[in-house]
């Protein structure tokens, strides 16, 4: 079927969808075994503010770190590693982040809900949440409710490109 040459493609991906997909493939840049989260801030003129995936932080030798998730916690990854949502803060090309959406693989943390109540995000789409009566999946709601951030679990509905 040929179109016609002055209409434009109609399956394109929608803005939720793009900001997703390159969350999704940031967080391919993770070297946990485990869990790769990866995050992406945008303003409301959909300019990207910053990305970020889990990891350790800057300087730190991630061969001399651990991965594991098991043992006394100082061997373990948990006192190491920073979550994808704090480093796109951190990472945010010099932009302001009041109003900014976000645009994470898995449901924040406590920790990093404070980040993103702190920062000014308004409002927060997640791709998964694995653990969701979690104590830090809880009160991050808790948190999110209260400081009126809407967080909203976002269920793909395009398949153009990538799948999520």
């Amino acid at each position: 079927m040929e179109q016609h040459p002055h209409l434009k493609r109609s399956d394109y991906l929608d803005w939720n969808h793009t900001f997703m997909m390159i969350a999704k493939t940031i967080a391919q840049r993770s070297k946990d075994p485990s869990t790769q989260v990866g995050c992406c801030i945008v303003n409301s003129k959909q300019f990207i503010a910053g990305i970020g995936y889990n990891g350790f932080p800057r300087g730190c030798d991630d061969d001399l770190f651990p991965w594991t998730k098991e043992g006394p916690y100082h061997e373990s990854k948990y006192a190491y590693v920073v979550h994808a949502e704090q480093n796109a803060i951190v990472n945010a090309n010099q932009m302001d982040l009041n109003g900014t959406t976000m645009y994470v693989t898995r449901h924040p943390c406590n920790e990093c809900a404070k980040f993103i109540i702190q920062s000014g995000i308004i409002r927060v789409f997640y791709l998964s949440n694995p653990i969701p009566d979690d104590p830090s999946t809880i009160a991050a709601v808790r948190m999110f409710n209260a400081a009126q951030v809407e967080l909203i679990h976002f269920v793909p509905e395009q398949t153009a490109c990538i799948e999520l």
